[in-house]
């Protein structure tokens, strides 16, 4: 029997999920289905609770509706606790067992597919919102040290109040950061939606640095400002959206996908 999974969010049509899982369920051998499907922005649960009436195993969580799951789980993860969202979740009769792999598929894509290890490199992550909260915790756990910076600096020092246990973490305004370099600058903003670059100072990358950013699709304005400044890796966020789908299906299935083919394939479309 076909097991049934979906991606929930509003708007939903443009969403590459259901051919990412396709490819991946063609490549493992599982069986399985996996939709679109758009939920009212005042329906998520009663949008879940229908799917788990009908019998699916699961479902991905995008916008706007992470925090909603998160509220609406039964059962929370770590690292979705940490990042007071949930991407991801697995059904069965009692529980709604809660997971973000956001962070995951972000460090993993760095580690595997950009080859570029995170272990006592200094980051320096510009953000302070859901994306930002979703991968400091899988960031730490993979021996960065962090400088958080938003222009708001109060929201940054409450990401950065959040994890305060769990490893070094530094707030900064943009204007703090002049004269200081990293090894990887990672964009959690939603800049690059508006065409827009923080105010960023020249010297931001140490030699070899890699410039990271979560938007997909296209050259974002952080990425041609990377480029022109002497970064020697500049990535989107593409791999971070096939690795986070990956953990998911494993999380689901208790089979991981290989990904390179998968976003060599994104690519290609």
């Amino acid at each position: 029997m076909t097991d049934k999974y979906a991606v929930i969010g509003n708007p939903i049509s443009h969403s590459k999920s259901p051919l990412i899982h396709r490819l991946f369920a063609e490549q493992t051998g599982q069986d399985i289905s996996y939709e679109a499907i758009e939920a009212p922005l005042n329906g998520f649960a009663a949008t879940i609770g229908r799917l788990r009436d009908e019998g699916y195993q699961g479902c991905n969580v995008t916008i706007p509706f992470k925090f909603e799951a998160f509220k609406l789980a039964t059962q929370l993860a770590e690292r979705a606790r940490a990042a007071q969202a949930v991407n991801t979740l697995k059904f069965d009769s009692e529980t709604i067992a809660g997971d973000n792999t956001d962070g995951a598929g972000l460090v993993r894509d760095i580690l595997e597919n950009q080859g570029f290890p995170l272990e006592g490199c200094r980051v320096l992550l510009m953000g302070a919102g859901g994306a930002a909260y979703g991968v400091v915790l899988p960031l730490l756990a993979a021996g960065a040290s962090l400088m958080l910076v938003n222009r708001t600096v109060e929201k940054a020092q409450q990401l950065g109040a959040a994890f305060a246990a769990r490893g070094q973490i530094n707030i900064c305004s943009y204007a703090g950061i002049n004269g200081q370099s990293f090894d990887c600058v990672i964009n959690a903003t939603s800049s690059g939606l508006k065409d827009e670059l923080p105010p960023l100072p020249d010297g931001l990358f140490k030699p070899g640095a890699l410039a990271y950013d979560m938007m997909y699709g296209r050259e974002t304005p952080f990425m041609a400002f990377a480029r022109k400044r002497g970064a020697a890796i500049v990535a989107d966020g593409l791999g971070m959206l096939v690795e986070q789908a990956a953990e998911a299906f494993y999380l689901w299935r208790g089979v991981r996908p290989q990904t390179r083919s998968v976003i060599a394939a994104l690519r290609d479309r």
